[in-house]
């Protein structure tokens, strides 16, 4: 609750223990379905230039930085950027039934002073879109993020693209506003809009994802038995 200090104005809660987060480690995060491994350029680039391979076109890079690798070459150069980014936690996304790369992600934005990081560089190839592997790799990186002692995990998305904005809050991220004009992407003007799961939260929300992706919750063919939003109510 926010207090009304000496001079009578309103100031916020008292955080009398607070030492800041620990640090996030470029370290293996394993789950049921997949594994987080620290990217590497030379170990990755050919699974990851061929998974992104799949797509007939460029659809999925719209709202990104980068546009999609057009060789191992060019996937070995890209990938190697993130891995020499001392900011960045870069991983990996492992199909723990094919061994393979299917997809990149990083932990960012990373300010251990305010406890407060961010789950970007997000690009999932078709072998792991819409899928299990794609609700775990979030909650690896949510459970870590949040053992450390980080008080906010936030999502930042393109306005405009509203498949990343609803994939945020099927996950439990609460939108919280849109930054107009916060940057200019690919010659084009792009607002931001940002999310966030704040620790109070995480507790309900990890174990509505838990239920989620427990293996009861799916039949033989793989198919979810009940929806996580569902896991909430």
């Amino acid at each position: 609750m926010a207090e009304i200090n000496k001079y009578g104005q309103l100031v916020g809660d008292p955080l009398p223990d607070w030492q800041g987060a620990g640090l996030l480690e470029r370290k293996l995060l394993t789950g049921r379905t997949c594994r987080l491994e620290p990217l590497n350029a030379a170990h990755h680039a050919a699974d990851l230039f061929d998974a992104f391979a799949l797509a007939a076109d460029d659809r999925d890079w719209t709202w990104l930085g980068s546009g999609r690798p057009d060789s191992v070459e060019a996937a070995n150069a890209w990938l190697q950027g993130k891995v020499d980014d001392a900011a960045i936690v870069p991983f990996a996304v492992i199909d723990l039934r094919s061994e393979r790369a299917a997809g990149v992600v990083c932990l960012m934005a990373i300010d251990r002073a305010n406890g407060t990081v961010e789950i970007g560089h997000v690009s999932w190839s078709l072998r792991m879109k819409r899928s299990v592997i794609s609700t775990e790799v979030v909650w690896l990186l949510l459970r870590e993020a949040f053992a450390c002692g980080y008080r906010r995990v936030e999502w930042k998305c393109d306005s405009l693209n509203t498949a990343s904005r609803q994939a945020a809050e099927r996950l439990g991220f609460t939108f919280e506003g849109r930054f107009r004009q916060k940057m200019v992407r690919k010659g084009r003007n792009r607002d931001s809009d940002w999310l966030s799961i704040i620790d109070g939260e995480w507790p309900a929300i990890d174990t509505a994802l838990q239920a989620w992706l427990g293996e009861s919750n799916f039949d033989d063919k793989g198919q979810q038995l009940r929806r996580l939003e569902s896991f909430r109510q």
